[in-house]
């Protein structure tokens, strides 16, 4: 991804806790203008989101875009059911993967590309305890580590 045109609107750090990411997908997402610009604004967030495919097409459930504050009566409902714009063909291998046990999609990010508002969309496994476990453990040491050389110099 090229950094020139790119602004985070909102991250999921807590899918990448509770999830093993297998691949990663860009897709649009339709939007009205309210809402384009309260993400522009930084007012977004993808915490508790998921994604269904449901008869060909994506959706976002649970995606939070707070209310523009000069909308007025434009303003949409927050947490409504937004439509991901993908090929077909990637919907397709979408829907084949998430057929298998076990597997799901969470949005990862949302960012702004060009004028365009874009979902990172991850095929993820779900992770057991143990494995949440490791996955601390394995920040906890990459923390001290950085402490350790910060000290050094």
């Amino acid at each position: 991804m090229g950094k020139e045109n790119f602004k985070l609107a909102a991250n999921n750090k807590k899918a990448y806790f509770d999830y093993f990411i297998d691949e990663k997908i860009e897709a649009g997402i339709e939007l009205y203008g309210t809402e384009v610009k309260s993400i522009r604004m930084g007012k977004c967030s993808v915490k508790e989101a998921f994604i269904r495919i449901d008869h060909g097409e994506a959706f976002v459930y649970g995606m939070h875009i707070s209310p523009y504050e000069k909308g007025n009566i434009f303003n949409r409902d927050p947490l409504r059911v937004r439509k991901l714009l993908m090929h077909k063909s990637e919907l397709v291998k979408l829907a084949g993967k998430v057929a298998q046990k076990g597997v799901t999609l969470v949005p990862l990010q949302v960012y702004l590309k060009g004028s365009l508002v874009k979902v990172e969309v991850g095929v993820a496994r779900g992770k057991k305890l143990y494995d949440k476990r490791e996955t601390i453990a394995k920040k906890d040491a990459k923390r001290e580590m950085d402490r350790a050389a910060k000290g050094e110099r």
